[in-house]
């Protein structure tokens, strides 16, 4: 039998909207994601915050979907050896343009890129294209879980 991994969570919402996934929904969609016991602060924030953090620590001038970062020093905390430690930040304008540019369901990209920062957490990444072949079949097989669509599946326009 397999056991659940344990979350703590703290979501600051320091952007507000009437379109923002709830604490539960995120809890729902990075457990989903979990293979071991991690402690996570998410932040929802707006693009001026999300650019800053993005030129700050990744030197790119411009606002992104999500950041991941991942706290390696846990060896100053007594007994969480096993206890994966992070922050998630996530850029509401630029999910929500994303969403509209790629006829996506508002929710569904929610939660792939709560996942998706979830698995960057625990050492996923995307970048050569072996990495990111096995990190988006495990999204899409998490999100199919969840009842949402394939997230890299291209959406023909109405138009």
């Amino acid at each position: 039998m397999m056991t659940a991994h344990k979350l703590s969570l703290s979501v600051q919402y320091a952007v507000g909207g009437m379109n923002l996934p709830t604490r539960q929904q995120f809890r729902r969609w990075i457990k989903t994601a979990l293979q071991r016991d991690v402690q996570i602060v998410l932040r929802i924030v707006d693009e001026i915050e999300g650019r800053a953090l993005n030129k700050k620590f990744r030197g790119k001038d411009y606002a992104t979907n999500v950041l991941t970062f991942v706290y390696a020093d846990t060896d100053q905390l007594p007994n969480n050896a096993d206890l994966l430690y992070g922050d998630i930040v996530i850029c509401t304008p630029v999910v929500e343009q994303e969403a509209r540019e790629q006829h996506k369901d508002l929710r569904a990209h929610y939660a792939h890129l709560a996942i998706h920062a979830a698995l960057h957490l625990q050492g996923y990444d995307h970048e050569n294209e072996q990495d990111a072949a096995v990190m988006e079949a495990l999204e899409t097989k998490l999100l199919a879980k969840l009842r949402y669509v394939d997230p890299y599946k291209v959406v023909e326009s109405e138009a």
